[in-house]
């Protein structure tokens, strides 16, 4: 039988506070006592003498001293009273479990263990001493003493099987009503347990209970993602956020792994009304709506984030998507502003030249992406965090002197990122493209080859092999590897436009368009095929099919600003319903303000309309941004001789001439220059 202080006394919790003290009253003065509890039979007429009920009294008092102590952090008298008020009534489970909570309050936890299982002995189910052995056993559960070995991990998962043992037999009365520490401790062994059925139900109660617990949501959202529950998750999460307002950002942050972006923006703007001045949830916020996308979020994203510096000057994070969201609003020069105050404020961070280059790269400044990054790619090299610094910036480094035309050194850098990442494909494939570039195209070939043995399935690399094998004049051999891919991915569209236009380029234009029309007949709703059809119909002088492709792609899609930009652009190059060409491409740049392949467009179409100023305007913005794209070159040079700027047409040429060469008669160009040099004024 359990003794009187069993959970702080059957006495205690049955006759009440001032019982006990009477009965210890009684029992010191030597007057008759019969204590329930204590190991008599109540139904009984036995009734112990004063002299039987010393020891039991004294044990009380004992008991009452070690409490004292503990309140003066006595621990030492503390103990020593336990131990005595134990010798007086060894039957005392409770003595014995109070003593065990002092030892694991002492970090003695092989004495809280001992006096634990003691007290169980006693009373099994006493539930101090199973809440004190639970706690501990929950400790030693997660402790990484001893390394991950297979031992040590055996060894945690019995600690885990004890603990939870325990912590639920701890319970006195209904468990959504115990005490809320022990339900969450209980609750976080059950998950690490993956004992999800009895997780969940736990924490979801606790969580409702406990409002202000942001770690118990995020707990209960992990235990919905590992059990596969996801829509459960949000489901539980939208009923619960309107009580409890500061579940609206574990929804928002669920939505975002989700892809839910636009949903994703709302929850987190209502998790702001409750908390405003959080600073992470202005970042959290403004990423969901730079994820989203479309004007006005975008907008708003960058106001968000100014509001978010003026609470935390310093957010690397904050000032990094606000250069984006300057970069994706059109405002390039408060972008750069951005990206170099990040800079100068992180100096040791690749951040900020990362969120440079990207704006740069936005404006075909790849000179500029040059000037900015290699030294910084010098200083950072020899950096604490250089190898993850560097594997952030040589890709940029590397596209920049690869647009510029310097293989050697793209190749060069490509290879050093390579090095860093061995593993990674994109990476990888990033390589390849600057050896196709640089006309390497045996070594880009096999590079390919290699790493698809290790990512068969990779698209990218496959259609780089393809097109480095038909450089290399293997063009058989580069369709059958994308032939056999389609065969693979037959619902993936870009495995049908990577087919396609290896047969474009190969002169084989009717099987490129029937690839096309196989991958529409199969993913009839995928509008990047309708788009990519237009664009071989164009090539293959089909023009009437091409606009109607492109007219197809637009009704589905009216922001589609490609498709808006090539129609109006072929109209213009046609010289037919140039008031309409320039519409179109007005709305393609309404969507991209600063993309120079749009403005070239426009001042072409203004260029055919005889509106030479207004041509000479987007042209002359467009060449600046793309110096080696010989046909925006061949397009300005155009326009500058039709206003009699001869010297300024000549020089538009020659960098024609220089550039990339695509889509150029190279003849024809000398030509213009020879022309134009003839009407220079004699000097």
């Amino acid at each position: 039988m359990p003794g009187i202080y069993d959970t702080r006394g059957l006495l205690w919790n049955n006759l009440g506070v001032m019982k006990i003290f009477v009965l210890f009253a009684m029992a010191s003065l030597g007057l008759t006592v019969s204590p329930v509890g204590a190991g008599q039979n109540t139904t009984g007429s036995r009734t112990p003498t004063a002299q039987a009920a010393d020891p039991v009294a004294e044990a009380y008092a004992q008991f009452l001293m070690a409490h004292r102590y503990e309140d003066d952090e006595n621990a030492d008298a503390a103990i020593a009273a336990y131990k005595r008020a134990m010798t007086l009534d060894p039957r005392g489970a409770s003595i014995v479990s109070d003593l065990a909570n002092l030892y694991m309050r002492m970090n003695r936890a092989a004495d809280a263990i001992a006096s634990g299982e003691q007290a169980l002995k006693i009373d099994p189910e006493n539930r101090e001493a199973h809440r004190v052995l639970g706690t501990i056993y929950a400790s030693m559960s997660t402790s990484g003493a001893g390394g991950r070995t297979p031992a040590n991990r055996t060894v945690q998962q019995e600690n885990l099987t004890k603990a939870i043992q325990h912590l639920e037999q701890s319970f006195d009365g209904p468990v959504a009503q115990a005490d809320a520490n022990i339900r969450a401790m209980l609750g976080r062994l059950y998950y690490t347990a993956q004992n999800y059925d009895k997780a969940i139900p736990m924490l979801s109660e606790l969580v409702k209970q406990e409002p202000g617990w942001q770690e118990g949501a995020t707990l209960l959202m992990q235990a919905f993602a590992a059990a596969g529950r996801s829509t459960d998750a949000v489901r539980w999460l939208e009923e619960a956020a309107p009580e409890n307002p500061d579940l609206y950002s574990t929804l928002a942050d669920f939505y975002n792994r989700q892809g839910r972006w636009e949903e994703a923006s709302n929850a987190y703007e209502k998790a702001m009304q409750a908390d405003p001045r959080d600073p992470d949830l202005h970042v959290r916020y403004a990423s969901s709506l730079l994820n989203a996308g479309g004007t006005d979020a975008i907008l708003k994203a960058r106001d968000v984030l100014r509001e978010s510096l003026t609470l935390r000057a310093n957010d690397e994070r904050a000032m990094y998507l606000l250069a984006q969201a300057e970069r994706d609003s059109g405002d390039m020069s408060a972008s750069e502003r951005t990206a170099r105050r990040l800079i100068s404020m992180f100096r040791t961070s690749p951040r900020g030249y990362v969120a440079l280059a990207e704006t740069l790269e936005q404006r075909q400044g790849y000179d500029a992406v040059i000037a900015a990054l290699a030294p910084a790619v010098t200083e950072l090299r020899a950096g604490p965090n250089g190898p993850a610094a560097l594997g952030m910036l040589l890709p940029h480094l590397g596209f920049a002197y690869q647009q510029l035309g310097q293989a050697d050194k793209a190749i060069a850098t490509f290879e050093e990122a390579r090095n860093l990442s061995p593993g990674d494909p994109i990476i990888t494939s990033y390589l390849i493209q600057a050896q196709i570039a640089g006309k390497k195209y045996a070594q880009a070939a096999e590079l390919a080859r290699l790493t698809r043995e290790q990512h068969p399935d990779d698209l990218r690399l496959a259609r780089l092999e393809a097109q480095a094998l038909r450089q290399s004049g293997k063009t058989d051999q580069g369709i059958a590897i994308l032939e056999a891919l389609v065969q693979k991915h037959s619902d993936d569209p870009q495995a049908y436009i990577a087919l396609a236009q290896v047969y474009s380029e190969a002169n084989r234009g009717p099987q490129a368009i029937k690839a096309l029309q196989n991958g529409q007949a199969k993913l009839p709703s995928a509008t990047v095929l309708t788009f990519e059809l237009g664009a071989i119909y164009d090539k293959q002088k089909r023009p009437v099919e091409a606009e109607a492709a492109f007219r197809q792609v637009i009704a589905h899609e009216p922001d589609h600003a490609a498709a808006l930009n090539y129609l109006g652009y072929m109209l213009a190059e046609r010289g037919e319903r140039l008031d309409e060409s320039v519409d179109l491409v007005k709305r393609a740049l309404k969507i991209e303000p600063d993309n120079s392949s749009y403005l070239d467009s426009l001042g072409w179409a203004y260029y055919k309309a005889g509106k030479l100023d207004l041509a000479a305007e987007n042209l002359s913005r467009a060449a600046d941004q793309l110096t080696r794209n010989s046909v925006i070159q061949d397009h300005y040079g155009d326009v500058l001789v039709k206003l009699e700027r001869f010297d300024e047409a000549i020089a538009a040429w020659t960098r024609a001439l220089s550039g990339d060469g695509d889509s150029v008669d190279r003849s024809d160009i000398d030509k213009k220059i020879r022309s134009a040099r003839q009407k220079l004024p004699k000097r």
